[in-house]
C-alpha cells in the first residue's frame, strides 16, 4: 500500500469512479455516482468518503452516509453503501485500506457502528466483509413487489385530485370509504415538517427534529423522484411514510425503492391508515417502473414484523452486516 494515497472524493472523479464502477457491475451507473458526489460534497457532514489513488489514477473508492434515526434506530450509524475496487488492483489490499480509512473518518465523527448490505449469495463479499470483522446484525430485511396491496376491508381506486389522492370506497362511493372513513393521502411537503415530528415524538417519545430535518432534505431536495406520502384525515395529519428511490446503493443494478420511516397517530392506529399509505405508495411506485420496496426491521419490532408480513413482505435475501468501531 506505500505506492497508494488516500484522499476524501470529488466531483471531478466522477469519470473515473463511474468507470470502474461500470466494468465491476458490467452496467453504468454514472448518473447515481454524479449524484451522490454532489450531494456528499454539499453535505460532508451527512457522508464520509475515500479514494485510494496511485499517483493521479484511482484504484479504488467508498462510500459510507451517516444514519440518525433511520428504521427506528436510536443510534448513529454509518452504512457504507458503496465500495469498489478496479479489476487491476483486485487482491492486493486495496478493499481493506479503503475500510480502514472510512474507519479512520469516523472516529473523528465519534461514530462507533459501521453497516452494510450484501446479498448471501455473493461469497467473496461475504468472505471479505468477514475477514474484515463484520457481523451479522439483529436487522432483517424485508421486500416485496410493487404489485397492488390487496385491501382487507374492501377494494379501493385512488383518484388524484389538486394534489391528492382520495381513497374512494367499491363502486367509488365517498360515503362507503376505506376503514370506515375518508382517507386523504397526498405527497409530503416542507411545510409537514414540524407536524411530522410532533407526530413521531408521540410515537417514539424523543425528540428526533435534526434526523427528520436532514430526511426532508434527502427527500424533497436532493431526490430527484418525490415519493414520500402524508395521510391526512380533515386538517389532521393521520400517518405519514418516508420512502426514497434507490438507483444503486449496494450495488444493486436494479431500480428499487426504500422505507426509512412509517408511522400512523396513536388515534388512528388499527384503523388503516398505515395500509393506506402503503397501498398508495405501491401505486406510484409501480406507475414508475420501480421494481421493488424493501425496509429494515429490527428484531425486536414484533408490531411492525406483523404489519408487514400482513403487507406481503417476506425476509430478503440480503443481509445487513455491522462492525464496532473502534478509536
Amino acid at each position: 500500500m506505500s505506492h497508494l494515497t488516500f484522499r476524501s472524493l470529488c466531483p471531478e472523479d466522477l469519470e473515473q469512479v463511474s468507470a470502474i464502477d461500470s466494468r465491476i457491475l458490467g452496467t453504468p451507473r454514472r448518473g447515481f455516482f454524479e449524484k451522490r458526489l454532489t450531494v456528499a460534497v454539499a453535505a460532508p457532514e451527512a457522508f464520509i468518503t475515500c479514494a485510494a489513488c496511485a499517483g493521479d489514477k484511482i484504484q479504488g473508492y467508498a462510500f459510507a452516509r451517516v444514519q440518525d434515526g433511520d428504521f427506528g434506530s436510536a443510534q448513529k450509524v454509518a452504512v457504507l453503501d458503496v465500495l469498489g475496487v478496479d479489476s487491476a488492483a483486485q487482491g492486493q489490499g486495496v478493499g481493506k485500506a479503503l475500510l480502514s480509512g472510512i474507519e479512520e473518518r469516523l472516529t473523528k465523527k465519534n461514530i462507533t457502528t459501521l453497516r452494510t448490505e450484501i446479498d448471501w449469495a455473493n461469497h467473496a463479499m461475504t468472505g471479505f466483509f468477514a475477514a474484515s470483522d463484520f457481523k451479522l446484525a439483529p436487522i432483517q430485511i424485508v421486500a416485496r413487489d410493487t404489485s397492488t396491496l390487496p385491501e382487507k376491508v374492501e377494494e379501493i381506486s385512488t383518484v388524484k385530485m389538486d394534489g391528492y389522492w382520495q381513497v374512494h370506497g367499491a363502486g367509488g362511493n365517498d360515503f362507503d370509504t376505506l376503514c370506515r372513513d375518508r382517507v386523504l393521502i397526498r405527497s409530503l411537503r416542507e411545510e409537514d415538517l414540524d407536524t411530522v415530528v410532533r407526530l413521531d415524538q408521540k410515537l417514539s417519545g424523543r425528540d428526533r427534529t435534526g434526523y427528520y430535518r436532514s430526511k426532508f432534505q434527502e427527500m424533497l431536495v436532493e431526490s430527484g423522484i418525490r415519493v414520500s406520502l402524508v395521510a391526512q384525515k380533515k386538517d389532521l395529519v393521520a400517518g405519514f411514510i418516508m420512502a426514497r428511490v434507490d438507483y444503486g446503493e449496494f450495488g444493486k443494478p436494479i431500480q428499487t425503492a426504500v422505507i426509512d420511516t412509517i408511522g400512523v397517530h396513536p388515534a388512528e392506529k388499527a384503523t388503516g391508515v398505515g395500509r393506506a399509505l402503503l397501498a398508495q405508495l405501491l401505486i406510484n411506485l409501480s406507475i414508475l417502473q420501480v421494481e421493488s420496496l424493501h425496509t429494515q426491521v429490527q428484531w425486536d419490532q414484533a408490531e411492525l414484523h406483523k404489519f408487514l408480513q400482513g403487507c406481503s413482505f417476506a425476509p430478503s435475501q440480503r443481509l445487513v452486516l455491522c462492525k464496532d468501531v473502534l478509536p
